[in-house]
């Protein structure tokens, strides 16, 4: 039996009716997926249809670390009859990161901590760059899935309005959260002082935040992205953000293109960045180890319906 990880990651031994199973990890030569069958991958690496097309007819499943699977082309995984699975955990994590992303771009955290660490404040300049109040104002939250919702359920403890945006109106939520449901994603743009992405990234949600809907924000709003780089037009975002107007700050965990942020985005000094930590805890990491586990353990033992698949 033969596993390959896309990177190295920390995996425990693997054995399967008393036989163990070889671990390698691809590092540009396709030759190591010769006799594979499982891939395990992570959302930093690109799985795209020529690379899948061009896998063995062993590989039968990719173990996918991470709650989605835009890194993969499902698609052409199904045509070649091998699963996909994912780690649909880290919910609650990424909630709370959204909502520090929140805080820390409406005050300016990031820098009023520069101004600090590198010596501006003193007798002199007494006072940083003041921010905007989060408590009481309306937060827009695009994508009202359970990240969302989780969201929203911490924006009520600072007696936040909450309206949301999605394909569909979530009716069972809106009984336990306080949400106005609007349909129109501009018309939700034009009142929400905060927008929070926290949608998947598909083909009809990438760039969903456009210059056109940048533009159409309320002035002075927080725009915070948790969700996929993708979801937003970055080139547009740092236009808009170089004039603080309509959008007066950022908070970013992902990016178009990571690892590489730009420079014009980095040299901007009301925006907050972060490298995509949104699942980033050590207790989160070991849920998601466990369901990769389960997913492989379950995988040769033919138990497909006990998977995590997409």
């Amino acid at each position: 039996m033969k596993l390959v990880t896309t990177r190295m990651l920390p995996l425990p031994p693997i054995e399967f009716n008393g036989e163990k199973m070889q671990i390698d990890c691809f590092q540009g030569d396709m030759s190591v997926f010769d006799g594979a069958t499982i891939i395990v991958s992570t959302a930093l690496e690109k799985l795209d249809r020529d690379m899948i097309m061009a896998l063995p007819d062993s590989v039968g499943l990719i173990a996918n670390f991470g709650i989605g699977t835009n890194n993969i082309d499902v698609e052409a995984a199904k045509q070649r009859g091998i699963l996909v699975t994912n780690t649909p955990t880290g919910v609650e994590d990424t909630a709370d990161l959204t909502f520090y992303l929140i805080l820390a771009a409406a005050r300016r955290a990031t820098f009023n901590e520069k101004f600090v660490r590198t010596g501006g404040w003193d007798d002199e300049n007494i006072l940083g760059a003041i921010g905007s109040a989060v408590h009481h104002k309306t937060l827009g939250i695009v994508g009202f899935g359970s990240i969302g919702q989780q969201v929203a359920k911490r924006a009520l403890g600072f007696d936040m309005k909450v309206v949301y945006h999605g394909p569909n109106r979530k009716h069972e939520a809106e009984k336990t959260i306080d949400a106005t449901y609007y349909a129109d994603l501009v018309e939700m743009l034009k009142v929400a002082d905060i927008v929070s992405l926290n949608c998947p990234l598909t083909p009809s949600t990438h760039q969903i935040i456009n210059a056109d809907r940048l533009k159409a924000m309320k002035a002075g709003s927080v725009l915070v992205n948790t969700g996929r780089g993708p979801l937003v037009d970055e080139k547009a975002l740092i236009e808009v953000l170089k004039k603080a107007a309509p959008v007066a700050a950022a908070g970013l965990d992902v990016f178009e293109n990571e690892p590489h942020v730009p420079e014009e985005l980095l040299a901007l000094d009301n925006v907050t960045v972060l490298p995509h930590l949104g699942s980033a805890t050590v207790e989160c990491r070991m849920d998601m180890v466990k369901i990769v586990m389960s997913n492989i353990h379950n995988f040769l033992a033919g138990n497909h319906d006990a998977m995590t698949t997409v």
